[in-house]
Formats: C-alpha cells, structure tokens, sequence
C-alpha cells in the first residue's frame, strides 16, 4: 500500500511538471500588430446608423 502512495506522489509531481512546462514548448513571439489609422470610414458609418435610428424613430412616430 505504501508503494501505491509513493507512486501517486510521484506521478502527481511528474504532472505538475509538465503541466508547468508544455505551455512554453509551443510559445511564440509575434511581432506587434500595426497602430491602429483613423480613416474617417468608422466616422462615416456612426453618422449612418444614426441617421438610419433617426428615420426608423421617425417612421414609428408617424405611423
């Protein structure tokens, strides 16, 4: 019985070690992504959705 405590305790540490080395096997470094560019298109498509709000506010109003 002893020798099944010894086992479990080792199998355990063996476990824990990999558990704690197999993230970084596969680790890599990506370069950073660009810096984000304000085009004016994400300016463009606020104003049409709220221009498209106001006419479907507007279109249940007068109905």
């Amino acid at each position: 019985m002893e020798v099944l405590k010894v086992q479990v305790f080792v199998m355990s540490i063996v476990a824990l070690a990999l558990a704690y080395v197999a993230p970084s096997i596969n680790a890599q470094v990506l370069p950073p992504g660009p810096a984000p560019t304000s085009d004016g298109i994400a300016v463009d498509q606020g104003i049409a959705y709220v221009l498209m709000l106001l006419a479907l506010v507007l279109t249940y109003i007068i109905h």
